[in-house]
């Protein structure tokens, strides 16, 4: 059965870090794309980052460029969104999802499967 499960979310301050994690399970990620997706009460659903986990291209948001990092481990099945010098605005519940694509993209509804999210909250 194919499973995607966010993990790595919690409270931090602004100017930390925190480091997301995305285990697939039920199917690899090799032939999928994975996108990083962010919602925050009263926002629309945002893009965040996406990895095409077959040739390794990776895609960012503005806001977050250069402060975070997608990153895959193919003998986990997993990937990872390392987040650095987080602000405030970055709150909101961080969900991951995969599609059978060699082009991922920052748009939504093209993804297929997707996981429950995890909280990330920042303080000023």
């Amino acid at each position: 059965e194919v499973q995607l499960q966010a993990s790595g979310g919690g409270s931090v301050q602004a100017g930390g870090s925190l480091k997301l994690s995305c285990a697939a399970s039920g199917f690899t990620l090799d032939d999928h794309g994975i996108g990083w997706f962010r919602q925050a009460p009263g926002k629309e659903r945002e893009g965040v980052s996406c990895i095409s986990t077959s040739d390794g291209s990776k895609y960012y948001e503005d806001s977050v460029k250069g402060r975070f990092t997608i990153s895959s481990d193919a003998a986990k099945n997993t990937v990872y969104l390392q987040m650095n010098n987080l602000k405030p605005e970055d709150t909101a519940k961080y969900y991951c999802a995969a599609v059978r694509s060699y082009y991922p993209s920052l748009n939504f509804w093209e993804y297929d499967y997707w996981g429950r999210g995890t909280l990330v909250t920042v303080s000023s």
